[in-house]
């Protein structure tokens, strides 16, 4: 079974930092490209950061760029965001997705989805 697990969410203050991981189960890891998306309050669900499945090439939406970092551990089948200098609208519940070849770093591209994790940056 297809299966996503996400973990690291959390409250922290302004400026803090906080790193979400992604625990994948039941697919060949190296096949799919992977996506971290967030959903605020009242607000459609964005893509924040995505990888290829190669590894070669990354995409940030420009609120996240210099401030998080995805990455991915094949050997462990785990991807993460590391999440730096937060925002108060950094603010979101935080998801990870995989897909063999999504055309862009959209939801709607993406079919295999974990649960959210809340991430709360308090002003």
């Amino acid at each position: 079974e297809l299966q996503l697990v996400v973990s690291g969410g959390g409250l922290v203050p302004a400026g803090g930092s906080l790193t979400l991981a992604c625990a994948t189960f039941g697919f060949s890891f190296d096949d799919y490209a992977i996506g971290w998306f967030r959903q605020a309050p009242g607000k459609e669900r964005e893509g924040v950061s995505c990888l290829t499945h190669s590894g070669t090439m990354t995409y940030y939406a420009d609120s996240v760029k210099g401030r998080f970092t995805i990455s991915s551990d094949n050997a462990k089948k785990m991807a993460y965001l590391e999440m730096n200098s937060l925002k108060p609208e950094d603010t979101a519940v935080y998801y990870c997705a995989v897909e063999r070849s999504p055309y862009g770093c959209y939801p709607a591209y993406y079919s295999i989805w974990g649960k959210g994790s809340l991430v709360t940056v308090s002003s």
